[in-house]
């Protein structure tokens, strides 16, 4: 068993959270192991945004220079309609005034600087594959957890960092079933394509009924003029709670399914979605689904983390950010409580009310609710948009939702 003075925490799952937390352990002087249920850690998935808050937290694990090798420093913000009409317009990160940058970024990238970090840092024989867990067993002073095929193995804790479909999560609330889908499926896909604009710039356009969202991830430098490309397509499908398939970040998508979403319907001008898309060879498909917020996370020496804890509709780019700030906050309550399971307690009432917000602030569509609110209002596109909403009505849906997620400037700035 580990020492009485160093606590070892278990973390299931091997994913941004997860390898998150590990660092986080580390750097805070605590022993962890990652047990991964796939065989290999492998950089999958396409891109997404990180935003200021969490990067502040990679940037003090001294990450920085890692994650500008492999992403894009984001330097502005569009929102749009259909028709490519600006709705909303602010600059990001560094060039918004904050301390750090946001990031635009192929998850597999970021995964790939996390999980070099951990072996670097903590040694390869901290991440254990092949491992899915089977049960645990908290016995007041210690958890013993049981993965398939494999040694019970002990801690003074046990993070639940296993995504969506977490067991750990089934396991601390029985009979919760499955993921509940808002009828919405979302398609996203990269490709190398023509830079846009300064080649470091976001637009989310559409609204109610259909959006497309592109924006840049890596620059290789012997192809200035060229981007990786992330797109997306978020689009209504049905009315029911059950997805058609189950939720994957790595199912392929189908073209005939998606591409009628945008074809025929977004003339945005600077950019012929329909062309960008059909020149993706592979996309994946993912329903649109979360989970009620719980009651609860932690159960003395047990708790959860990232999805596991607070899965949420993908917009606002919080999931892998908020991830990413459980994993610091944890770190610093098991630092500063002698108890495990008092700094489990403390994390819980930090963390998951503030959650709970941003989930259902999701679920009414987060800062996109910026042109859904025009869509609604002018259909057909406008001449004036100040006649449609005020500069201060569509500054309260953006702004409003970076304060209420934590990510304004001046929440930043002062961490």
């Amino acid at each position: 068993m580990n020492s009485p003075d160093r606590k070892k925490i278990l973390i299931v799952g091997g994913g941004v959270g997860g390898l998150t937390t590990a660092l986080c352990l580390h750097e805070a002087g605590i022993e962890a192991e990652i047990f991964e249920q796939s065989q290999e850690l492998r950089e999958l998935g396409v891109g997404f945004n990180v935003l200021p808050h969490a990067i502040s937290v990679l940037a003090g694990l001294g990450l920085l220079p890692e994650l500008d090798h492999a992403g894009i420093r984001t330097r502005e913000l569009i929102y749009c309609n259909r028709f490519g009409q600006t709705v909303w317009q602010e600059l990001r990160g560094s060039d918004a005034g904050y301390d750090v940058p946001q990031f635009s970024i192929h998850r597999g990238k970021l995964h790939g600087v996390l999980h070099r970090a951990v072996l670097d840092r903590l040694g390869p024989a901290r991440i254990h594959t092949g491992c899915r867990l089977v049960g645990f067993d908290d016995r007041q002073d210690r958890v013993v957890a049981s993965f398939n095929g494999r040694p019970d193995v002990e801690g003074d804790a046990l993070v639940g960092a296993d995504g969506i479909h977490s067991t750990v999560r089934s396991i601390l609330h029985p009979g919760e079933g499955p993921p509940i889908w808002n009828g919405t499926m979302l398609w996203r896909g990269a490709t190398e394509w023509p830079a846009y604009g300064d080649g470091r710039t976001m637009v989310i356009a559409g609204g109610n009924a259909a959006k497309f969202v592109f924006y840049p991830i890596h620059t290789d430098p012997a192809r200035p003029d060229m981007r990786l490309t992330n797109w997306a397509i978020m689009a209504r499908l049905s009315d029911a709670q059950v997805p058609p398939r189950r939720e994957d970040w790595n199912r392929i998508g189908q073209r005939e399914e998606a591409l009628p979403f945008v074809r025929d319907r977004f003339r945005l001008g600077f950019l012929d979605p329909v062309a960008l898309i059909e020149a993706t060879e592979t996309f994946y498909e993912y329903p649109n689904c979360d989970r009620d917020p719980l009651p609860r996370w932690s159960f003395g020496r047990v708790t959860l983390l990232g999805d596991a804890a607070h899965p949420m509709y993908p917009v606002g780019s919080n999931g892998a950010s908020q991830a990413i700030l459980d994993a610091q906050c944890l770190a610093r309550h098991l630092q500063a409580q002698s108890s495990v399971a008092e700094a489990f307690a403390a994390y819980d009432v930090e963390r998951r009310p503030a959650m709970a917000k941003i989930v259902e602030a999701n679920r009414k569509g987060g800062p996109e609710g910026v042109i859904d609110m025009i869509e609604a209002r002018a259909p057909d596109g406008f001449d004036d948009i100040d006649r449609v909403a005020s500069h201060a009505e569509r500054e309260a849906v953006v702004r409003g939702y970076a304060s209420m997620a934590g990510f304004a400037r001046e929440q930043v700035n002062g961490r």
